[in-house]
């Protein structure tokens, strides 16, 4: 396996799971109701928060130099996507709560090429979606404040296009047996699957059946 056929397979594996974080339910569940701008924006800077503390934990105890320098490269990105998401907030601040499913998943990972797999390909596959939704949203309301918006997604979401790239790069690297790509390809997987499960989880407590749009 290479780089390029783990994330074809994850997208074709993981075609249900995905399709979800890219739907409109999506935003039901990250709103956590009727979809409007404030409550989309918190939940993406929460998230931008929740990734840069997963990452720079994992920057300060990595052994691998290569690694803990794209995991410190990352962490300033998303402390970036951070500020610029909290920009568009009065006052915004971190709840201070938990780090989700998703991110508590990826705070236990303890080797090199999990932490790669899960942080660097697993995530920015399933914020490849989300940031699509919030992209279409934002364009489909009038305003200059709207067309800023999407254009900011816009560019978080090449940004997380990037940080794919450079996992799948770091994975050609490191993986060499087939079984360290079966570890990074589970990794990654799981990674999707919690995402799409708490997306689940919310629509439920919603009473939104998952898996129907509306």
């Amino acid at each position: 396996m290479d780089g390029e056929t783990l994330r074809r397979r994850l997208e074709a594996d993981e075609s249900a799971a995905l399709s979800l974080l890219g739907s409109a339910r999506f935003l039901r569940a990250a709103a956590g109701g009727d979809p409007a701008p404030g409550p989309l924006l918190d939940a993406a800077a929460e998230s931008e928060h929740a990734a840069l503390e997963t990452v720079r934990g994992w920057a300060d105890d990595e052994p691998d130099p290569g690694a803990r320098a794209a995991f410190e490269s990352v962490a300033e990105q998303e402390r970036g996507h951070r500020e610029r998401v909290a920009a568009e907030l009065d006052g915004w601040e971190p709840d201070g709560g938990g780090p989700g499913p998703m991110h508590a998943y990826l705070r236990g990972r303890d080797t090199t090429a999990q932490r790669i797999a899960g942080g660097m390909v697993g995530r920015p596959l399933v914020t490849l979606r989300t940031h699509a939704r919030l992209i279409a949203f934002f364009d489909a309301r009038a305003g200059d404040a709207a067309a800023r918006r999407a254009d900011l997604f816009r560019d978080l979401r090449a940004e997380t296009a990037w940080t794919l790239d450079d996992g799948l790069a770091l994975l050609d690297e490191r993986c060499r047996s087939d079984e360290e790509w079966e570890t990074a390809r589970a990794v990654a997987s799981y990674t999707i699957r919690v995402a799409a499960d708490d997306t689940a989880d919310a629509l439920r407590s919603l009473g939104i059946d998952p898996r129907f749009d509306g």
